[in-house]
């Protein structure tokens, strides 16, 4: 089993001591595991916490896991797309991205972006008439999956057929749900159920985790013993002391309420896809009524002193994947004084533990600083806001008309009033001035988060990354990344909900490619700009320090200019 160690500034080790042995008095993991609601806000905990058994009832049913693997390699599916978001989609992105392309099984592909670019893309990169499409929302009323499922059953309609277009589809939702109804009206393969008191976020070892991973080919029954490993480990009546994820939710839970609220997670090459399902389960679970932690991912290690004293660094790598400069920097961030957590792994399959450890390690720590680990109440404000612009599209054809505070070389920058008056008093009025003005509203102990409304590929993450990176070392804060609308079903529930922390870069752009939404008037283009719209209304009626900046159709020309004002924003 993976091991844990950890590297703590004396002060956050007397408080972690305190704390464990404040559960271990309390009874606390009893009580967790009890299902009791009073170890949170006493709210409607309880219900949502099927997560605690569900690996021991899946490895039970390892027969149907082996029986749909040989139906699907039976069947000459070539391909497997699933279409889905956040929870549904991160743990499957995981295990695509770690055990890639196993030898005699079909190669897992993962959408869930709208952006019609990367839509395009996945199809392009798909035979649809040797493809399986998994389409998998707990709700079934999910958007994105919704419309995904629609584009692409027409597309299958057209190369296979109308009879044999169900045969390529299955479903994962939850049992009653209205993609259950859909999927058995046209049709598909095979419909799976989750299990209702399980989130989308704790999901990731019950059948919307399990069923790609069986497809994919990975050994399902060896995951789920690792995994079941972990449960033993972190049960009831195990010390606190001993327990790995007791004491690792304590960690991060003491740390977060002494100020230290940015987990940086540095994940070997071989399971860096860890990190995204990360950010969801942390950020998600804990960002709310002003808490939470920040989980920051795919942030290149720097030297001590461009780090504040607001972090914890998680480093967790598989045994023979240890990077001696990784490990070099690391050593350097403890000699210097920061926190560090270790977790190693022996192999991949080890990913199983690692999934229920966070799990509980974030229940664990949601219970220390005082919110429900399991709702998310600042999710749906923005879904509101996307629904009435997709509804008002249906209605008139296009989005309601925005005036940009400002026109510069192509480029248009939106915000709202306050933040515009804010930006106004200091701005020259060019690109760079005003980018220059939101920049220096960050202080110590801020974030700064860049949030691309553009397709996700290698060369808008380089341009991207290269602009958080830059903000980092020059304000020396922790920075973010993530690409919408993914991320609204993931970090955007802390950014909206968690500590007011954040300065937000929002990027979106005017799409070089229209494509329809079988069924609707608003296409793809228009659903992902309605979720951009909602996404930084919300932002901003939050309070937020929010910047939008939209591109022309030639993204890759509008980065570079944003790149070059970044530069002048950042003397």
């Amino acid at each position: 089993m993976s091991r844990l160690t950890s590297c703590l500034p004396e002060n956050l080790v007397s408080a972690v001591q305190a704390n464990a042995a404040d559960w271990q008095s309390g009874r606390k993991m009893q009580r967790l595991w009890q299902r009791d609601a009073g170890l949170w806000t006493n709210d409607d905990e309880a219900k949502w916490l099927g997560w605690l058994d569900i690996s021991e009832e899946q490895i039970a049913h390892s027969t149907v896991f082996r029986g749909l693997a040989n139906e699907v390699w039976s069947a000459g599916f070539k391909d497997v797309l699933l279409l889905g978001m956040g929870g549904s989609s991160l743990c499957p992105e995981v295990l695509r991205m770690t055990f890639g392309q196993i030898a005699g099984y079909p190669n897992l592909h993962v959408l869930d972006s709208t952006d019609p670019a990367q839509v395009k893309t996945c199809e392009n990169t798909i035979d649809i008439a040797r493809s399986l499409f998994i389409v998998s929302s707990k709700s079934g009323s999910t958007l994105e999956p919704n419309i995904f499922k629609q584009y692409f059953f027409e597309r299958t309609q057209q190369v296979v057929g109308a009879q044999k277009a169900g045969s390529h589809f299955m479903a994962i939702t939850d049992p009653g749900s209205p993609m259950q109804k859909v999927a058995e009206g046209d049709h598909f393969r095979l419909v799976y159920y989750g299990r209702p008191s399980i989130g989308g976020r704790y999901s990731a070892l019950s059948n919307f985790g399990m069923i790609p991973a069986a497809v994919m080919g990975i050994e399902t029954k060896k995951f789920l013993d690792r995994a079941q490993e972990m449960v033993k480990a972190c049960g009831a009546e195990v010390p606190v002391a001993e327990n790995p994820g007791a004491m690792l939710g304590i960690m991060l839970g003491t740390a977060a309420a002494a100020g230290r609220d940015k987990v940086t997670i540095i994940a070997s090459r071989d399971i860096s896809g860890l990190g995204a399902w990360l950010e969801q389960l942390l950020a998600e679970s804990t960002g709310k009524i002003g808490k939470g932690i920040i989980p920051v991912d795919g942030e290149q290690l720097g030297p001590p002193e461009v780090y504040g004293n607001d972090r914890v660094f998680a480093y967790v790598h598989t045994e023979h994947a240890t990077e001696v400069a990784a490990e070099a920097k690391i050593a350097a961030l403890e000699k210097a004084g920061q926190p560090v957590v270790r977790i190693a792994m022996h192999d991949i399959y080890d990913l199983g533990a690692e999934f229920f450890r966070w799990e509980i390690a974030t229940a664990v720590a949601g219970s220390i600083i005082g919110i429900n680990a399991f709702n998310q109440p600042d999710v749906e404000a923005s879904k509101v806001v996307t629904r009435e612009l997709t509804s008002a599209y249906e209605q008139t054809g296009s989005l309601p008309a925005e005036k940009p505070v400002l026109e510069d070389d192509g480029i248009r920058l939106f915000t709202d009033e306050k933040n515009a008056a804010a930006l106004a008093r200091s701005a020259d009025k060019s690109l760079a001035g005003y980018l220059q003005a939101h920049l220096s509203r960050i202080k110590a102990g801020d974030y700064f988060a860049t949030l691309g409304y553009i397709q996700m590929n290698a060369e808008h993450e380089r341009a991207l990354q290269a602009i958080r990176h830059a903000v980092r070392d020059k304000k020396r804060v922790a920075t973010c990344l993530g690409f919408g609308p993914r991320f609204l079903h993931s970090t955007g529930q802390a950014y909206k909900g968690g500590p007011n922390s954040g300065v937000f870069l929002q990027i979106t752009c005017d799409d070089a490619l229209e494509l329809p939404v079988p069924g609707q008037k608003y296409t793809f283009g228009a659903v992902k700009a309605a979720q951009a719209r909602g996404d930084f209304q919300v932002l901003t009626e939050r309070g937020r320090r929010a910047l939008r900046v939209h591109l022309q159709k030639d993204v890759a020309a509008g980065l570079a200019k944003l790149s070059a004002a970044m530069q002048k924003a950042l003397p």
